[in-house]
């Protein structure tokens, strides 16, 4: 992960650039519009307006979040730059309102395009820069995982688009006589409105807990089970409390008869070296198993092979074995996707059975929990 102060400087430099591009193009466009009369252009100046507004508030974001974690806010501000984008996103729904009353007026009361190649010269440029804007924007935002420049990526390519229908429009216009103006005007709308609602769903689905991404669960799992005195990891959480600002717990399996002060030794390292080569906050639960007991093993070994039967997916961890003369009790969790098609309790009732199954001194205490 990316250090938080060259994570700033790089967002700063992305929004300034963002400001420059912006203002240079909606002064372009305005003016072309006003003096030709091109309701659509001025539309699309208007909105690159609002773009230069998001690139300021994208600056004052990444200056904001990069406050380090005081009383008030333990966790840091790194959330900030969340708000920030649904601030963006709701100034861009409310350009794409009012750019279509302005159209439907327009198609109302139509009037004559005044066809000019200094359109045609504006257009072909705000196209131009809104691409390697939205290249920039995106390479910038995948690097620093910063999800308002990947708003503002995404803003860019509709203004790439919504550019490229209103050339469209007026090129109609001048070779067929048609006036498409208001309706490609209502299009840009409808495209300003679309992205700012893909805005908002993917910074509310962060800001109510988003699942972490696959492969940083896989990289977690990894990295821990690379440590020599492993034996498997399960019950992994990951929280984020903003880009790149991750805290984690997982149960890490060691040998039971370890000394559990070497055990816990191990354990310590792995939440250090965490911190230091990944900048996530792990925090380790200790949790022996057995693995010198014949019978535990082979019993192991054969519900995960039926549970795996039941859905390959499902895993096994947790496993104890309690001998008694007149019952054995067994005591695991099965771990299941949240896309698994049968519930908690249906598979808690086909798993005891088939454990009942293998013999009937057995008493299974299974809990069924969900896994990323």
């Amino acid at each position: 992960m990316q250090d938080q102060s060259s994570r700033t400087l790089s967002g700063k430099i992305a929004g300034f650039i963002g400001i420059a591009v912006n203002v240079l193009l909606a002064a372009g466009k305005i003016l072309v519009g006003y003096l030709f009369g091109v309701i659509s252009i001025l539309a699309d100046g208007l909105n690159n307006l609002t773009d230069c507004g998001s690139s300021i508030l994208s600056v004052v974001s990444f200056k904001l979040s990069s406050k380090p974690a005081d009383k008030e806010h333990p966790y840091g501000h790194e959330r900030i730059e969340y708000v920030f984008s649904l601030t963006v996103a709701f100034i861009i729904m409310l350009v794409a309102f009012e750019t279509i009353k302005e159209s439907i007026s327009k198609i109302t009361a139509p009037t004559t395009l005044s066809f000019s190649f200094w359109v045609i010269a504006v257009l072909a440029v705000s196209i131009l820069a809104k691409c390697c804007l939205f290249a920039y924007y995106k390479t910038t935002a995948k690097k620093i995982n910063s999800s308002i420049l990947n708003a503002a990526a995404v803003d860019s390519l509709t203004d790439c688009i919504s550019s490229a229908v209103v050339l469209i429009s007026i090129l109609v216009s001048r070779i067929f006589g048609v006036n498409v103006d208001g309706y490609a005007g209502i299009l840009v709308s409808l495209f300003i409105a679309w992205s700012a609602f893909n805005i908002l769903k993917e910074t509310f689905s962060k800001l109510i807990g988003q699942a972490p991404d696959e492969q940083l669960v896989k990289t977690i799992k990894d990295k821990i089970l690379s440590y020599d005195g492993v034996l498997g990891v399960h019950d992994l959480s990951v929280y984020s409390y903003g880009p790149n600002k991750y805290y984690a717990s997982a149960h890490v399996e060691v040998d039971a008869n370890v000394n559990v002060l070497i055990s816990h030794e191990l354990v310590d390292k792995i939440e250090r070296d965490f911190f230091n080569d990944t900048q996530i906050i792990l925090t380790g639960h200790l949790d022996p198993i057995v693995t010198d007991d014949e019978r535990v093993n082979r019993l192991r070994n054969k519900i995960t092979y039926e549970v795996q039967n039941i859905d390959a997916r499902f895993s096994v961890h947790d496993f104890r074995v309690v001998f008694g003369e007149k019952q054995i009790n067994v005591l695991f969790d099965v771990a299941v996707p949240y896309e698994c098609a049968m519930s908690k309790e249906q598979i808690k009732e086909q798993v005891e059975r088939m454990v009942v199954c293998l013999d009937k001194r057995y008493c299974a205490i299974i809990t069924v929990e969900y896994n990323y």
